[in-house]
């Protein structure tokens, strides 16, 4: 059933995504308007989107009557984030709402003055998005994933599985901070309970086939790090992985559906219902600097039955009573 309702949804946020560009242009720009900037693609991102939206009809906002939304999505390419920060810019949008490090900085880059809301950032003091968590200052604001802290819980979970785990891959995108503070944070927790690892940078999409052609007889499982890259190009990974016999652990539930073995992380539909109570803050006059940034609450185990199987893996039964979804 929830399966069900998550193609419904999906069908009606793409659907909407049809007529976005004309009701963008067919806009008189009287109504307050939000600048919402896809980190990925409408396919790939469609349902946190359905959860942003949903939040804001809870807080009255309602598209075409008192709202109006300007629609872009980078495609993971934080070039084209700039081209359409600065369309915002020059449209003068009220508040920009986008997530993922690299797209977020790119937003900054552009703009000190319009109110930025990340729906999902990792260790967005660390990589320079605000100058607090406490008190953001400046003109950005938003939702922490609290990602980097995560790495020893999850090679701890891999190792539950994969008993005789002795060598890790390790796979981000040294472009993006976020993915490059993960992946150390990775690689010194394998440090401390023994593993040996093996890092692959991929910065591009063409990078991701000739990766696994290495990692072939060198590991025994694949951490893959938080990054818009990546996980656009999930699909992908997972069935190199499945094909490579490799367990994977993964920085989100939505890679866990593409076929990959487990993760450990924050909710993301969760995170984008509560960036709308952001923006619904800065639509009444609040001001991003003094909004604190937001630790997630809700963190959560999700495990691919059919893929620990297809790879031969028996998941400890403790293991699973402890997760939140178990796909079968």
């Amino acid at each position: 059933m929830a399966m069900h309702l998550r193609r419904r949804e999906l069908i009606f946020t793409l659907g909407c995504a049809a007529a976005w560009p004309l009701a963008a242009h067919g806009q008189q720009r009287k109504l307050p308007t939000i600048g919402f900037l896809g980190a990925g693609t409408a396919a790939s991102n469609g349902l946190w989107l359905a959860a942003f939206l949903q939040r804001l009809h809870e807080l009255g906002w309602f598209e075409g009557r008192n709202l109006a939304i300007e629609y872009r999505w980078a495609n993971g390419s934080s070039d084209r984030a700039a081209e359409f920060a600065a369309e915002f810019v020059q449209s003068r949008v009220d508040v920009i709402l986008t997530y993922a490090n690299p797209i977020v900085l790119a937003v900054k880059h552009a703009t000190s003055l319009i109110p930025i809301i990340f729906a999902a950032a990792a260790d967005p003091l660390g990589t320079g998005l605000v100058a607090s968590l406490a008190r953001p200052g400046g003109n950005v604001t938003g939702l922490s994933i609290q990602h980097t802290d995560l790495a020893s819980k999850r090679l701890e979970l891999l190792r539950a599985v994969v008993p005789g785990l002795r060598r890790l891959a390790i796979m981000a995108n040294g472009d993006n901070p976020a993915s490059a503070l993960d992946m150390r944070e990775a690689q010194a927790a394998a440090r401390l309970v023994g593993l040996e690892t093996a890092l692959f940078d991929i910065r591009r999409e063409d990078a991701i086939v000739p990766a696994f052609k290495e990692i072939k007889g060198r590991a025994e499982g694949l951490y893959v790090c938080i990054d818009t890259l990546l996980f656009s190009n999930r699909d992908r990974i997972n069935s190199l992985a499945l094909a490579a016999h490799l367990p994977t652990v993964l920085a989100g539930r939505e890679s866990v559906d593409a076929e990959g073995l487990m993760s450990y992380a924050a909710n993301f539909p969760h995170l984008f219902r509560r960036a709308g109570d952001y923006v619904d803050k800065i639509l009444h006059g609040a001001k991003p600097g003094d909004l604190p940034v937001e630790q997630p609450t809700k963190f959560e185990l999700v495990i691919n039955l059919k893929t620990a199987n297809a790879l031969g893996l028996t998941v400890p039964p403790t293991l699973l009573a402890s997760a939140d979804e178990v796909i079968e």
